[in-house]
């Protein structure tokens, strides 16, 4: 007999906004898990995990909500995370930052977490996009609750 577990797996983006050095926003909110994490989570616990690993985040200028079969971000820029930790039972947190000189022009409205091998595991968009300037920088992390 099987028993089917109703928990989720949850995430939750903090996102901080400077400009000039200068804090200007600060958000926490949850985000989506798409489903191709599930996938992803049953290979790594199998062994079968390579290129399952959340490597990256990305950042995008689409704006249509996220449902759980998104499978990219708009028009992307990607970068490697920072780094993680482990914050409590059974949650990890990426760490993530984009400085003045990168994805300068671009209107940010949507996040992403990204694996190695390019699949898109969770993604958050904003109601208001970002217009990155060479004057503003993001940081923030993105926690993983399961």
């Amino acid at each position: 007999m099987f028993f089917k577990d109703d928990t989720t797996i949850q995430g939750a983006l903090i996102l901080r906004i400077r400009r000039g050095g200068v804090l200007v926003e600060e958000q926490k909110e949850p985000n989506m898990i798409m489903d191709v994490a599930k996938d992803a989570l049953s290979r790594l616990i199998a062994g079968d995990g390579a290129g399952k690993a959340v490597t990256a985040i990305g950042f995008g200028i689409g704006g249509v909500p996220p449902t759980p079969a998104d499978q990219s971000l708009t028009s992307p820029y990607t970068k490697t995370l920072s780094g993680h930790t482990y914050p409590a039972r059974g949650q990890v947190r990426f760490e993530w930052a984009l400085s003045t000189g990168e994805a300068n022009g671009m209107a940010i409205r949507e996040f992403g977490l990204v694996t190695s091998d390019g699949l898109l595991f969770a993604r958050k968009v904003r109601a208001a996009a970002i217009e990155k300037a060479d004057d503003i920088s993001l940081d923030g992390s993105w926690t993983i609750i399961f």
